[in-house]
């Protein structure tokens, strides 16, 4: 190969009169390359240097990274941190956790309190008297009525910028919460789903948790107002759960015969709860607000009820169901297809009614 490229090369330089005039000495040297493994007019590739390793002495002499010297995070909040406050119900114990309770999801090291599974207690009792006159000193003297009404008047539009939309309280939300009051005076809560059956635990757990005060409330609507003597730099300390822990096994909630009733009479509950027209027709991240006072309605006049829960997905429905269980009170003898089937038990509702009147 390389002998007939030299020759080639030699005839054109003693011949320049070539019927291939196009071709010259000069090009052929360019376009045919010495290499056997390069392609043509490919410029040759530099030789890479080897890197070089690094040694003891260099690793040695690595800058070491500087702990955090606030860890673990101490935190002189008096209640036990959960998850979600207003969704879970402290006196129903699990039967079984998904995960070990050595995973905490506050991350490891970060907190100086133990994970029990479902919440972070405090090490030390701490006294609660000491919480509420914090409380009330940040709070400090009672809001007039002239300056309620400009709270309201300036927090409760849709437009509001200070506005949290939550489906439950939970822990995490207590610092975001905090972080809108270093720039205002209130912030505005929407409420959406589940936890808008109950609104007063709703309330409750917020003004508990965070110490600031309800001053607006209007079906789903919540303004919570700082208090006149917050100070941002004072703020409690509030560790951030790092992800959300797996729920707990907790008992099963619809029994395979409801207390009460023999196995033939739940049947027929069953049955005519699928077949009777739906009370209501709930939708995802709905407002529930009046769901309560229809069920127990319905109850004085119906003995099983159905629920419409198309859409909204089984794991809320069974939320609704237990929610349902304590406020109404009622007992849910089914779940299919996303639908809620509750039979009122063998409560009195005509002599519940007499006593309201």
């Amino acid at each position: 190969m390389f002998s007939t490229r030299k020759t080639l090369i030699s005839l054109l330089a003693k011949h320049p009169n070539s019927p291939f005039p196009h071709l010259s000495s000069l090009s052929l040297t360019h376009s045919l390359s010495e290499g056997p493994y390069d392609p043509p007019f490919s410029p040759s590739s530099k030789p890479t240097k080897p890197r070089k390793p690094k040694t003891k002495k260099t690793q040695l002499n690595a800058p070491k990274q500087k702990e955090d010297p606030k860890l673990p995070l101490t935190s002189d909040l008096p209640f036990d941190f959960m998850y979600s406050y207003s969704e879970t119900n402290p006196a129903v114990e699990p039967i079984g956790f998904r995960e070990p309770k050595r995973f905490s999801p506050f991350g490891p090291g970060r907190l100086d309190r133990g994970w029990t599974g479902t919440s972070a207690p405090p090490q030390k009792e701490v006294d609660g008297e000491w919480w509420v006159e914090r409380r009330n000193l940040v709070l400090g003297d009672p809001l007039t009525d002239e300056e309620v009404a400009e709270l309201v008047e300036r927090y409760r539009h849709n437009d509001c910028a200070r506005q949290i939309n939550l489906g439950g309280v939970t822990h995490n939300m207590l610092d975001d919460i905090h972080n809108h009051w270093k720039r205002a005076e209130a912030v505005r809560i929407k409420c959406l789903g589940v936890p808008t059956l109950d609104m007063d635990s709703v309330c409750f757990h917020f003004e508990d948790k965070s110490g600031g005060k309800i001053i607006y409330r209007h079906l789903n609507i919540l303004l919570l107002y700082r208090g006149r003597n917050y100070d941002p730099k004072n703020r409690p300390v509030i560790p951030l759960m790092l992800w959300k822990p797996y729920a707990p096994i907790y008992p099963r909630l619809v029994k395979n015969v409801a207390d009460g009733l023999t196995f033939e009479e739940n049947k027929e509950m069953r049955n005519r709860g699928l077949h009777s027209p739906a009370l209501l027709k709930l939708t995802r991240n709905g407002v529930y607000v009046n769901v309560v006072d229809r069920v127990r309605d319905a109850f004085r006049a119906e003995e099983v009820i159905r629920l419409d829960c198309t859409h909204v997905g089984m794991s809320d429905c069974k939320r609704i169901g237990v929610k349902l269980k304590d406020l109404v009170p009622c007992a849910p003898i089914l779940f299919k297809d996303e639908q809620i089937i509750l039979w009122r038990g063998k409560r009195d509702w005509e002599q519940d009614t007499d006593h309201s009147k």
